[in-house]
């Protein structure tokens, strides 16, 4: 019979044995991933698991940056599977050496491995690109049996260091980490500079023979609950930005560990390209001479507008540096720099000093530019003109935009303006709540059945007409009345009619005029009628309580809307209920409505100062409080019965 303590030890023997014939494969060089490995702290609200990544940047010299991206990611959900889709983009300034991917299921697994005739090669031609070396690799295992897991292996080299890799680790907040570590080996003489968020202390350094090694590692990050009106995602997850102190393009030499000297470099890569052919210069004093200095600048964007449009050129350092002011007169287009430079040149021929600016565009959000870590981080160009008191500011691509208006697209951010002296960070113009007006006036007429035809004059101003502008410009007539008829403005409604009149002022106005019929839009039971005053500006957003936020609130969206409704009843109907008046007072706006009932005739008026900035998470409560006030008021419904 065997002892305890024999039977012990063949069970520990046993346990081992199993435990090393499970690990082989990784210990042979192909690992193995199963799901059931994943914590389970980790699995919560995610539906990416990045089981692991290597990013290595090793930086040869100025102008040679090899990046090696090792990376294996598990996929919980559906939801998940856009991430595992690799998308990478090369050119003449980088070169994609190769791609390997590997296919896991659930218990780790291989299921398939990445053959290279699986990578579709496409070009980044698009329909506003007339010429471009950018081209993508693009691979996707299309698995849809989860959870999954692939593995990738990515190496790239830069001939420039003119821009370094972005470390962020966790993609999202359907991202979970397990692990994931950021490696930057350089010469010792190399002057890395680096910029962490939301990282705690510093890089790992060590030295090793002629080269400084720097290391960042972050573990067992969980996924992240979503938050309404939560910061933009790179201020809430951990990241690493890297540049160089000096760096090379081809045959230039730059550096940018200040502004001044970032800014100089561009202007020394576009410098002497704003010559202007004779015959251009003549139109110039033709059009300008005798005006004044606004009215100049009105009158040549509005010459550029005229006689160019918008084509994307990107081929090598081309992608930087512009093509010159004789390049787009003769041909007559150009991409945002070419035709900022063109600008420029336009205004210097009639004696106004002008200068590009270097800023990151987007509708959808603004990318923090830090005033002191240098760093290329842009990807358009825009003009300033300066004035005494205040900067003109002109979007080079847009041939309907105002003078002066910039729109959401560059709006109240950091830009670099370049000039002879370098560049300087300053700050595009914040639209106020003054200038981003709706004001709406609507007379309705609703039937004994509780169908309702009414005509609404809205006048839209600033960033509130910017969506519009881009329809009417965009969009044929036919697509337009497209458009409003699915808007859901009811459940069942006709357009009628459509009319619209752009005021493009500095700050940019539109007249809208719509009628419409509503087919049941008043509710008819009996001898009663019920119908909801407000017909067409009802907010949309609520709010859920939440009692754990943990990030700040940012809202930003800053904008006044006035209503005045007149709504005519059939004769014959009184009021029996009537919604009472709201007045809502919070640090993130002001809300009012009212309705009155004179004769058969209602009135209803409505207006809200949304405020816009980041406030603490404490105070969600009150904007909870705030916004379903603001939801609750806008469908209040008030009831009519007939005598």
């Amino acid at each position: 019979m065997l002892t305890y303590k024999t039977k012990k030890y063949l069970y520990s023997f046993c346990c081992c044995i199993c435990f090393l014939l499970f690990i082989t494969p990784a210990f042979a060089g192909d690992p193995v991933y199963p799901v059931s490995m994943i914590p389970e702290a980790l699995k919560d609200n995610a539906h990416v698991v990045k089981r692991m990544e290597e990013v290595t940047v090793k930086i040869v010299d100025p102008g040679d940056v090899r990046v090696t991206t090792h990376y294996v990611l598990t996929v919980l959900d559906a939801e998940g599977d856009d991430y595992t889709a690799v998308v990478v983009g090369y050119d003449k300034l980088k070169e994609l050496r190769y791609i390997k991917g590997t296919l896991y299921d659930a218990t780790g697994i291989q299921i398939k491995k990445l053959k290279q005739s699986d990578i579709q090669d496409r070009s980044g031609v698009d329909d506003e690109s007339l010429m471009t070396d950018n081209r993508y690799k693009i691979h996707s295992f299309y698995h849809k049996i989860y959870p999954y897991t692939v593995e990738y292996e990515i190496e790239e080299r830069y001939n420039h260091s003119f821009y370094l890799p972005f470390w962020m680790p966790q993609e999202s907040d359907a991202f979970s980490v397990e692990q994931s570590k950021l490696t930057v080996t350089a010469p010792k003489d190399y002057v890395l500079r680096y910029r962490g968020l939301n990282y705690k202390g510093g890089p790992v350094i060590t030295n090793d023979g002629g080269n400084s090694t720097y290391t960042w590692e972050v573990k067992n990050m969980a996924a992240i609950p979503e938050e309404p009106f939560a910061p933009d995602w790179d201020k809430l997850t951990t990241a690493v930005t890297l540049a160089p102190a000096a760096f090379e393009m081809q045959q230039y030499k730059g550096a940018m560990s200040t502004w001044e000297e970032f800014g100089r470099f561009m202007y020394t890569l576009n410098q002497g390209r704003d010559q202007l052919p004779d015959g251009i210069k003549q139109t110039v004093h033709q059009l300008t001479d005798g005006l004044s200095r606004e009215e100049k600048i009105t009158k040549l964007y509005k010459y550029l507008q005229e006689h160019t449009r918008y084509i994307s050129i990107q081929l090598g350092i081309g992608g930087w540096q512009t093509f010159d002011a004789n390049y787009v007169a003769t041909k007559g287009y150009g991409d945002c720099k070419a035709l900022s430079n063109y600008m420029c040149a336009l205004l210097k021929e009639a004696s106004i000093k002008a200068s590009c600016a270097l800023v990151y565009a987007g509708d959808d959000g603004k990318l923090e530019t830090d005033a002191g870590f240098p760093s290329q981080s842009f990807n358009h160009v825009i003009v300033c003109v300066p004035g005494t008191k205040d900067s003109t500011w002109l979007e080079c691509t847009s041939s309907t935009k105002s003078a002066g208006y910039l729109g959401k697209f560059t709006a109240d951010r950091a830009v670099l303006v370049v000039d002879e002296n370098g560049g300087k960070l300053v700050h595009t113009p914040v639209y106020t709540m003054e200038q981003n007006q709706q004001i709406r006036h609507i007379n309705a007429t609703i039937t004994e059945t509780g169908d309702m035809r009414l005509k609404v004059s809205t006048h839209y101003t600033g960033l509130q007409q910017d969506d519009l502008h881009d329809r009417l410009n965009m969009l044929t007539r036919e697509k337009i009345l497209e458009r409003l008829k699915k808007v859901g403005y009811f459940s069942s409604y006709d357009v009628n009619g459509y009319e619209c009149k752009e005021m493009r002022e500095r700050l940019p106005a539109i007249d809208e005029q719509l009628e419409m019929s509503a087919h049941n839009y008043a509710s008819v039971t009996g001898k009663r009628m019920f119908l909801e005053p407000n017909l067409m500006s009802k907010d949309g957003r609520r709010l859920a309580a939440d009692t754990s936020r943990k990030f700040d609130i940012y809202l930003n969206a800053v904008y006044r809307d006035i209503d005045t409704v007149k709504i005519t009843i059939p004769e014959g109907y009184t009021s029996e209920a009537v919604p009472a008046a709201v007045n809502l007072k919070s640090m993130f706006g002001t809300y009012t409505s009212k309705v009155t009932v004179e004769g058969n005739i209602i009135t209803y008026t409505r207006s809200i100062d949304h405020k816009g900035g980041s406030y603490p998470a404490a105070a969600y409560p009150e904007l909870e409080k705030f916004y379903n006030g603001v939801y609750k008021a806008d469908r209040a419904r008030m009831v009519l019965v007939k005598k």
